[in-house]
């Protein structure tokens, strides 16, 4: 998706070769306009599924799932990773490692919002390891629901992720796929496995 690529070349920032800050337009400070462009372009990718309901994790997930969402016509669940008297005792549960925090959290969906044979599509904004929509999955399978697939805004082609969950035969979609990247430089892979490189300004 070339208008998200300029968005990460102009407004991204890289720290050491694996941490890209964006949060201006993605993850902290919205821009409303791309994520509405980002949200029709999942709906082609995959306006061949019949999606009853859109699974995300909070919080940087929510944003970018909601707006996808209007272009499904279908509700937005969250997991929700922090405790909660609101939420309800019966619920379906995805273990989760971060790697950012090098701790190990659960997230939960109450079993009023997943049910039995529903198509799932999880969207989340950044693929690396892949921890996020493995915990999504596992909720999505203690539901008995059917995955059928992940949308991606950003994907870390250098890290296993996408790799380990594409061997699992799970769908991934990613808009932007960054084969490397450094303090000066990203190197895209496009779609036809081309390299794109943008310098940082």
């Amino acid at each position: 998706m070339e208008l998200l690529k300029k968005h990460i070349q102009l407004f991204g920032t890289v720290k050491g070769s694996d941490i890209l800050r964006v949060d201006s337009f993605l993850n902290h400070q919205l821009d409303i306009s791309l994520l509405n462009e980002i949200g029709k372009e999942f709906r082609q990718r995959f306006q061949d599924e019949k999606i009853h309901k859109i699974l995300t994790a909070e919080v940087s997930g929510i944003a970018i799932a909601t707006i996808a969402a209007q272009y499904f016509n279908v509700p937005v669940v969250f997991a929700k990773k922090s405790v909660s008297k609101n939420l309800d005792e019966e619920t379906y549960e995805g273990n989760v490692y971060s790697y950012t925090k090098q701790k190990k959290y659960l997230m939960k969906v109450s079993k009023k919002y997943l049910h039995q044979d529903e198509n799932i599509l999880i969207i989340d904004d950044f693929l690396a390891n892949g921890e996020a929509i493995k915990g999504l999955k596992e909720i999505v399978n203690k539901a008995q629901a059917n995955l059928v697939g992940a949308g991606v805004v950003i994907e870390k082609g250098f890290q296993k992720g996408g790799k380990q969950l594409r061997s699992e035969n799970i769908r991934i979609e990613s808009l932007a796929t960054i084969e490397a990247m450094n303090e000066k430089e990203i190197i895209f892979m496009n779609d036809e496995i081309y390299k794109t490189t943008f310098k940082l300004s």
